[in-house]
């Protein structure tokens, strides 16, 4: 299912920031979801995933109790809640869907939105 992602911008250091991912021309509620994020100059990282059951969730340790991950499948729409930004977080986060939970196998991967924080 194609994705798109939006709701990135610029915000300061300790701020909060909340990015979208939303199907396009297709369902995601059966399909868990990601959110990768690439850094310039850096390979793309994980940083949260959610099975398609909307309860289990995934952290990468960087961004664990900062960030949070939700989904509202009436609109077709997964969250990621930015909180506590630092530096480091700036990035293009992407967004990608998975038939899979215990082996990696991403697809649908959107056009990403960019996230900066200043300091």
């Amino acid at each position: 299912v194609p994705l798109v992602e939006s709701g990135g911008g610029l915000v300061q250091t300790g701020g909060s920031l909340t990015v979208s991912c939303q199907g396009s021309g297709g369902t995601i509620s059966n399909y868990a979801v990601g959110w990768f994020r690439q850094a310039a100059g850096k390979e793309r990282e994980f940083v949260a995933r959610i099975h398609w059951n909307g309860i289990t969730r995934q952290y990468a340790e960087s961004v664990k109790g900062r960030f949070a991950i939700s989904r509202v499948n009436a609109k077709n729409t997964v969250y990621l809640q930015m909180n506590s930004l630092k530096l480091e977080d700036t990035a293009v986060y992407y967004c990608a869907t998975s038939s899979f939970w215990d082996v990696d196998g991403w697809d649908g991967w959107g056009q990403g939105t960019q996230v900066t924080v200043s300091a």
